[in-house]
């Protein structure tokens, strides 16, 4: 350890040992720059006051002292400090003394001679390192080669692979590392230099705003366009199950490509043994296939996938449903069994919470917390985040980022690594200010000529200063509508079924006034959303009435929202085709109060990831000011901040919220009722969010015994 750092080290016993590294470097470097203790001061000291700010400036300069005892060997160890009572002005004591007070000799005076500092050199000196800064900027601002045009829609991919890799294409190591590639889409760039690592047996969580490139990274990895230097299978859960004459339990079995190729050739091999019963190589291969497929506990398959099934909420009358009769949500579903049953080397999720209701939600969750292999998932539901997880990935500022832990663990690392850099910039600022002001002050004094250079080569040296990045904060706002003083909708003993002779609910009675928040909740099929279609108007109610106030306006979120959106439209030409006459700076401002602002605004609407799609339609919805809001699943592809001002917008909207969600984070948020649709009833629940997921969690628990 130097005697500057021990020095440090006594006089701040609990400073960071990298701090004291640092600034020991800093006088290591400058030491023969220092004329005096006051040359330390101007170095270390504005670096110190940031670093521990309770240190009185006395005690910081005392410490500069001792330090230039030991840079200049005692020559001004007897430097003292005084302070002064108070401020003094010069120019208020001239006329306390007169000329003849200081007479002067003709040996004082000394004839004028110009500042000896060589104007062209350090001229030439700040114009070099001004072209060195300049070429540093530049290349940092540098785009890559190939960049897409702008009528490019689609997502492209371009990647950097070493000979050494492309020789190991066929290994089949367990862990998966994707380096030195980029991912656009049309002309703007999402993710840069980028590096994946995804350990065997890990379960990844992708995070970041809506339109970071979440979902095209995992369709860039699932078609290949990355590559990596495993031989791995890879499933993407990415499109429904097409429609045949193929029951749902036997479509996920068939997804088994190996069993169900056993299976075919002992069926062959049987046919066959029936014929010639006599043949020693049909009986032989036969034994081996029957081998095989008792290795894989083949005979357990069915029951296997009737569990996954069953747990996504397929009762037994569905599973033996032809997928021909599925609508597309309960395809997706299949689809997500097929992959938990085949149980590839990576599984690849994107918002697989979407399609589920809450008690489906809970078994997946317990499902792939024992999945074997390596998982990768895009989620913005915190609590399935927290349950599933083991790491997060970040993908922010075009970066991939990685934590060990769970989403809460992320966030605090990343609140205190925040902190970190914020404290790290405003150091570094205040050191180059200070720098700065130095080499101002004394640019043209020839004893600090050498100085002043050495304080240039130091800010070249210096790294680039760049401000931490932060996301800026979404908001999203309704527009106030005109307050009603009655009630504005309610049902009385309502029923409603598809088949007269088959009621989805019976006798419902429910009210919604100015500031009223209900939610509602019940598994998939129990008619939640066809309850707010009667609420809607959309569906007459078979038995009971509806009853509607004059000044009621509505306004309506499908979960279905995609099929309301023109995709070739941009965000302003949208609603200026649901409300025409307005000019587009209107349109934009609305756009706005929901996040799409800027070039997003004159985006086509098909390029728009989703969760930029359904703020597109909350804009519409709020440009109609409606005094009642019906929101079937609004929190869908919404990112975890845009679901957070969802709900503080629902919270300072002043109309009446009827909503169906499954996010319960929201739920708890704004729910002043809660309302389950079960068994043909509608029913209120006391106790809140939290007792119905009380009621799932029992559910499940019975029916695994």
């Amino acid at each position: 350890m130097s005697a500057y750092s021990q020095l440090l080290r006594d006089e701040f016993p609990d400073l960071d040992s990298d701090y004291i590294e640092y600034l020991s470097g800093l006088i290591e470097t400058e030491k023969d720059c220092f004329a005096e203790s006051s040359d330390v001061y101007e170095l270390i000291g504005p670096v110190l006051s940031g670093i521990r700010p309770d240190k009185k400036e006395d005690d910081i300069l005392a410490l500069c002292n001792k330090l230039a005892d030991v840079i200049l060997g005692g020559k001004i160890s007897g430097v003292s400090t005084r302070t002064l009572s108070a401020p003094i002005f010069l120019g208020e004591m001239v006329d306390e003394y007169s000329v003849d007070d200081f007479p002067l000799k003709s040996s004082d005076m000394q004839p004028w001679r110009p500042v000896a500092v060589d104007q062209k050199k350090l001229a030439k000196a700040e114009e070099k390192i001004k072209q060195k800064q300049d070429k540093r900027s530049a290349a940092d601002s540098n785009a890559p080669a190939v960049i897409p045009s702008r009528e490019n829609d689609s997502a492209t991919a371009s990647q950097m692979i070493s000979r050494k890799d492309t020789e190991k294409t066929e290994s089949r190591a367990p862990d998966i590392r994707i380096e030195n590639f980029d991912i656009s889409f049309g002309s703007k760039r999402l993710v840069e230099e980028g590096l994946l690592v995804l350990s065997y047996g890990r379960r990844f969580g992708l995070v970041g705003r809506n339109g970071t490139g979440k979902t095209t990274l995992l369709k860039c990895i699932s078609s290949g366009s990355l590559k990596f230097s495993n031989k791995v299978s890879i499933l993407h859960v990415e499109q429904e199950v097409v429609g045949d004459e193929t029951e749902a339990l036997q479509s996920v079995l068939e997804c088994d490509t190996v069993r169900e190729g056993l299976l075919t050739r002992e069926r062959q091999l049987v046919a066959s043994s029936q014929e010639s019963s006599n043949d020693p190589m049909v009986t032989a291969e036969l034994q081996r296939v029957y081998q095989e497929l008792q290795a894989m506990e083949s005979e357990k398959a069915p029951s296997r996938a009737g569990s996954i099934l069953n747990g996504l909420g397929f009762s037994h009358a569905m599973q033996k449903a032809k997928t021909r009769e599925l609508s597309g949500g309960w395809r997706m579903r299949l689809a997500l069994a097929r992959a938990l049953f085949t149980k590839p080397d990576l599984l690849l999720l994107d918002e697989p919470t979407n399609m589920l209701d809450l008690k489906a939600i809970l078994w997946l969750e317990d499902y792939l917390q024992e999945w074997p292999t390596t998982l990768l998932v895009v989620s913005h539901d915190r609590k399935f985040l927290n349950q599933v997880t083991t790491d997060i990935l970040h993908l922010h500022s075009k970066r991939i980022s990685t934590y060990r832990g769970d989403f809460e663990t992320f966030m605090k690392t990343r609140e205190d690594q925040l902190k970190q850099q914020q404290r790290e910039y405003e150091a570094q600022k205040e050191y180059r200010e200070h720098i700065q002001i130095f080499i101002d002050r004394f640019r043209y004094n020839a004893n600090r000529a050498s100085q002043v250079q050495s304080k240039l080569k130091m800010l070249e040296k210096l790294p680039k200063l760049q401000e931490v990045e932060k996301d800026g904060e979404i908001v999203f706002k309704f527009a106030e509508p005109d307050h009603v003083l009655a009630t504005l909708l309610r049902l009385d003993e309502v029923s409603f079924g598809y088949e007269k002779d088959r009621m989805l609910f019976d006798n419902v009675n429910l009210s919604a006034n100015m500031g009223s928040r209900i939610c509602i909740v019940g598994e998939n099929g129990s008619g939640k959303t066809t309850l707010l279609k009667i609420l809607l108007g959309d569906f007459e109610p078979t038995k009971g009435l509806r009853h509607t106030h004059g000044a009621l306006r509505i306004g309506y979120f499908s979960q279905h929202f995609v099929d309301q959106l023109e995709m070739n439209m941009n965000g302003v030409e949208y609603l200026h085709s649901k409300m025409p006459g307005r000019q587009s700076e209107y349109y934009r401002s609305v756009l706005g109060q929901f996040g799409i602002t800027g070039d997003l605004a004159l985006q086509s609407v098909g390029t728009l990831s989703g969760g930029q799609k359904s703020r597109v339609v909350f804009s519409n919805l709020a440009m109609q000011v409606p005094n009642l809001l019906l929101l079937d699943e609004p929190t869908n592809h919404l990112d975890m901040e845009s679901i957070e001002a969802m709900g503080n917008a629902i919270n300072e909207y002043p109309g009446a919220v009827i909503l169906v969600s499954h996010d319960e984070r929201l739920i708890e948020v704004v729910a002043k009722e809660l309302w389950l649709c079960k068994n043909g009833r509608v029913q209120s629940i006391e106790g809140g969010i939290k007792e119905y997921h009380r009621m799932m969690k029992e559910e499940l628990e019975i029916s695994r015994i």
